[in-house]
């Protein structure tokens, strides 16, 4: 199976069917989206496709990008330049003979003892997880026999995600679990070529990615890892760094040594229980494999540095406990020198690029963010966002940004007191209470992020009409939503649950009640907040 000439990717398409089509029908106008079984997969999918078209099909400059915008290639065109890379694309060995494959190891690994193919999937617990038997969350069994498509998307979720395996088991470019971030378009009706074109980077970013003065080998494992034998990485000085392979590496870096072992028997795969004429079930895998370091800024990925020292490496955004909400918003969307955040260069791209076409701000776009929350090798979830996105002028950046952290401090200071009065109000000894809140918090975040977005609006139009900060309505709507969505939360956990026989209980949850009340309508955060914005609504008054 080759992956750029087979029917192996699932797609749905317009008519509501899913077909396995050849992955050039990415351009097919009748396809709308990918048809992974697994959320995980259907990310992962994007992330292959882009880096198909980042490396052998990108535009030449930004009128070039959005002429294919408008009006994909056709199937053969694409065809085309997808066969430039197709000997990198094999997926098992042809008539038995040992070679490159796909995101696996030059070398057999005929040393290594087999194991189950499970353990492709990041989420599978590992060999002694099963020995102590303590899968409670993450059961045994799950994707030990995979059809070649299956094992294709798992093998290369595993290599872009790689969380730390244990001694030598690298983890991957971006870290273990790094937070993708893609722009959709809003209709409802887009292609799959347009939410795909939209994170194919031109302009200054391509200059970088590409170096135009060194056209990429296509042969070379300085493109695609797999081509050459491994760069081990036990000894000492055998990292890998930025200088030492071509920038579109990035979308194919291989920290994992793996091969997988094809079966000639047919059966059901147990991901998406379809028969198939041949299995994997198992596969080798060795340790000491690429070992990334350094500077490394992966296109599709945000990442955090310290603005103290620049000189430190920068570490990839990944999911947290909690998931992930508006809070984050901005750190997704703009670079941030003052709090050390830098914007996927994706999205860069976009904002410098693509925005100013009149027909594309027209149709609207959003903002998907998805990735792993890992704890060291352990997958505790997987989250996945869409967001607004909003396009405000370089010149009026700064500005923007000091207004929205006004707001989500205000919001933060509310889910701190709300959190601290409700353990007052359920517990005789808050400090000692074990409890865990933190969906009460989310809630306060999902309930009040249509209006933090109202609010975003409001602060990009009075700053780009030559205001320096939000205005006095504005501020009081945003003041508004943030003490409603707190006392509501407050009262459906605790008010509206008060035990009218048990004086103590219900005296301490009236008092935390009359607290939390105190601080939302006379708290200092509140009251420097209503001094700085609210003065303007005076001022309209007047």
């Amino acid at each position: 199976m080759n992956l750029l000439t087979s029917s192996w990717m699932p797609f749905k398409l317009k008519d509501g069917s899913e077909r396995y089509l050849p992955v050039r029908h990415i351009a097919d106008p009748q396809v709308l989206d990918f048809a992974q079984p697994r959320a995980d997969f259907q990310g992962a999918a994007y992330q292959f496709a882009i880096g198909l078209l980042q490396t052998l099909f990108a535009p030449k400059d930004k009128k070039h990008w959005y002429r294919l915008y408008q009006t994909p290639p056709t199937l053969g065109e694409l065809q085309q330049a997808l066969l430039k890379a197709e000997p990198a694309f094999e997926m098992i060995a042809k008539d038995g003979k040992d070679g490159p494959l796909f995101m696996q190891d030059f070398e057999p690994l005929s040393d290594a003892s087999p194991s189950s193919v499970s353990g492709l999937l990041i989420e599978a617990p590992g060999g002694n997880t099963l020995k102590q038997n303590t899968d409670h969350f993450v059961k045994r069994g799950i994707g030990e026999t995979l059809s070649p498509e299956m094992a294709a998307i798992a093998l290369f979720t595993l290599q872009i995600n790689a969380p730390s395996g244990g001694q030598g088991h690298r983890t991957g470019l971006r870290g273990g679990g790094p937070l993708t971030t893609l722009l959709l378009p809003n209709r409802q009706d887009a292609t799959l070529w347009q939410k795909l074109w939209l994170n194919v980077i031109s302009g200054p970013y391509l200059e970088i990615l590409t170096r135009v003065q060194l056209a990429p080998d296509l042969t070379s494992e300085q493109v695609f890892p797999w081509l050459a034998p491994t760069r081990l990485s036990k000894a000492k000085g055998s990292e890998t760094y930025v200088e030492d392979v071509h920038p579109l590496h990035m979308y194919w870096a291989m920290p994992r040594r793996i091969r997988l072992l094809a079966e000639d028997q047919s059966g059901v795969c147990s991901l998406t229980g379809k028969q198939t004429d041949s299995l994997f079930t198992q596969l080798r895998t060795q340790n000491y494999g690429y070992n990334y370091a350094g500077q490394w800024l992966h296109p599709l990925t945000p990442y955090r540095f310290n603005p103290k020292k620049p000189q430190e490496e920068p570490f990839s955004i990944k999911a947290q406990p909690g998931g992930l909400g508006y809070r984050h918003w901005h750190t997704l969307l703009f670079d941030d020198s003052e709090g050390g955040v830098l914007a996927a260069s994706v999205i860069k791209s976009f904002n410098q690029e693509k925005y100013d076409n009149t027909h594309l701000e027209d149709e609207g776009i959003r903002l998907w963010a998805f990735g792993f929350d890992m704890d060291n090798m352990k997958a505790r979830g997987w989250y996945s966002v869409e967001f607004p996105y909003i396009y405000i002028d370089e010149a009026y950046r700064e500005a923007f940004l000091t207004e929205v952290k006004s707001l989500l401090k205000l919001a933060s200071e509310a889910v701190w007191h709300l959190r601290t009065q409700i353990k007052a109000a359920l517990f005789e000894r808050p400090s000692e209470a074990k409890g865990d809140l933190s969906h009460y918090e989310q809630r306060f975040w999902q309930q009040s992020q249509q209006a933090f977005f109202a609010a975003v609006k409001a602060v990009k139009g009075q700053i780009e009409q030559g205001g320096e900060t939000l205005t006095g309505q504005a501020a009081k709507f945003w003041l508004t939503q943030v003490r409603q969505s707190a006392l509501a939360i407050f009262d459906d956990a605790v008010t509206n649950n008060i035990e009218l026989g048990n004086s103590q209980k219900t005296q301490r949850k009236i008092l935390a009640r009359r607290q939390l009340t105190g601080w939302l309508f006379g708290g200092k955060e509140i009251n420097n907040y209503q001094q700085e914005r609210l003065s303007a609504l005076m001022e309209e008054a007047q």
